[in-house]
């Protein structure tokens, strides 16, 4: 079973402000690769292919040793509403007034529910 993983444009590089490789979330988390390439399966995380190489994660999703709490949830909402990975991950990033910040602070800060309403009212 392979991997598909989207190539992210500049831009939505640009936004993240740091990332990490498939065997550095494997490390991070105490997890074999293979574990690590599940959560990519499963969308528990997202990573996207960086130039040439293996897919990458924002290292922000992780926090400590487990995925960012609510960022599961919220990814499952957006590929719901339509959203490919590249375009889940610009609106993650993007900063929103309304917010204020990104959805990512967002939920690093505790807010996941919020966000995720705003991305369930996405697919209206």
């Amino acid at each position: 079973m392979t991997l598909s993983v989207a190539q992210i444009d500049r831009e939505t590089d640009a936004l993240v402000d740091e990332w990490l490789t498939l065997p550095e979330v494997a490390e991070r988390m105490g997890l074999t690769i293979g574990r690590a390439k599940q959560l990519l399966k499963d969308h528990k995380l997202l990573g996207v292919r960086r130039g040439s190489g293996g897919p990458q994660v924002p290292a922000v999703f992780l926090d400590g040793r487990d995925v960012m709490k609510g960022l599961p949830g919220t990814l499952t909402v957006l590929q719901d509403a339509g959203y490919n990975d590249v375009e889940a991950l610009r609106w993650l990033f993007t900063p929103d007034d309304s917010l204020p910040g990104s959805p990512v602070e967002a939920i690093k800060a505790g807010r996941h529910t919020e966000v995720k309403r705003r991305a369930q009212a996405l697919a209206f």
